[in-house]
């Protein structure tokens, strides 16, 4: 999966959209409750109803391991069947995984190489040599925490270290690492005044972006601020989409509010 490709996809589909299989089986519709394996069963009928409106799925790996091998097995199978029947998606492991050496190896190795995602997020605080294992593996990529949507993004990341934002000291110092060509960057669509300032320091990066819908972020300030002349833009959407509703009817709802962020996508790439 290379950014050629990804980009094809986004002109194809005139979609940026992503959608984050972040399963909770409390809130899973109660029919599917009765079914061997409900979190696949979601997911699946999710892919289905969505995969015409956006060019990647992100499992959030916490709401599968919060099951235990359970959790992991539904995850494997979800990997399968994209990779059978999907394979043009995108997939993005949202482990947010940031160890050194060898065990970032392993890390890679059991995301990238067993499940076959595309890409993993990491997180940077422990610098080079926890980001680089990942860099490692061909024709993968690495998206790196950013500037996070969530209030505690201010404890630390836009903190002033040596005249700048902590946010901006990771993007312009991971720039160099080796492997940097398969970076990319979580940036939240709550912090969309700051992606020009992101985009002078990673100019044709792809950005991860969540935030947008159930988190109150702007989808025409992230394409303002964020969009290259290839996009370089994920936009992620999870709640407000696999739960638009909670009935029978899950999967088509679930299609419709794909759709209209498609739409809305679409409309940005005409501008």
């Amino acid at each position: 999966m290379t950014t050629d490709f990804l980009w094809e996809q986004i002109q194809k589909k005139q979609s940026f959209l992503c959608v984050g299989l972040d399963v909770d089986l409390e809130k899973v519709p109660p029919h599917l409750l009765a079914t061997e394996d409900p979190i696949f069963e979601f997911n699946k009928a999710i892919i289905e109803a969505t995969q015409a409106y956006c060019v990647a799925y992100k499992p959030n790996t916490a709401f599968y391991e919060a099951y235990g091998l359970d959790g992991w097995r539904s995850l494997e199978r979800t990997m399968a069947y994209l990779n059978e029947n999907y394979p043009e998606q995108f997939t993005i492991a949202d482990a947010k995984r940031g160890d050194i050496g060898n065990t970032a190896t392993r890390y890679a190795k059991a995301f990238l190489e067993g499940m076959q995602f595309d890409s993993i997020t990491v997180a940077p605080y422990m610098g080079r040599d926890s980001v680089e294992p990942f860099l490692a593996f061909e024709d993968k990529h690495t998206i790196l925490l950013g500037l996070t949507s969530n209030p505690g993004a201010f404890d630390f990341q836009t903190k002033t270290l040596e005249a700048r934002p902590l946010f901006k000291e990771v993007i312009a110092c991971s720039q160099g690492y080796k492997g940097s060509e398969n970076l990319m960057y979580v940036v939240g669509a709550t912090k969309a005044e700051y992606l020009a300032e992101i985009r002078e320091l990673a100019p044709k990066s792809f950005l991860l972006v969540p935030g947008v819908g159930a988190q109150g972020g702007s989808l025409s300030e992230v394409c303002k601020y964020g969009m290259t002349d290839q996009v370089g833009l994920l936009v992620n959407s999870s709640r407000g989409i696999i739960y638009a509703s909670s009935g029978t009817d899950f999967a088509v709802a679930a299609g419709r509010k794909a759709q209209e962020l498609q739409q809305q996508m679409a409309a940005e790439l005409k501008k």
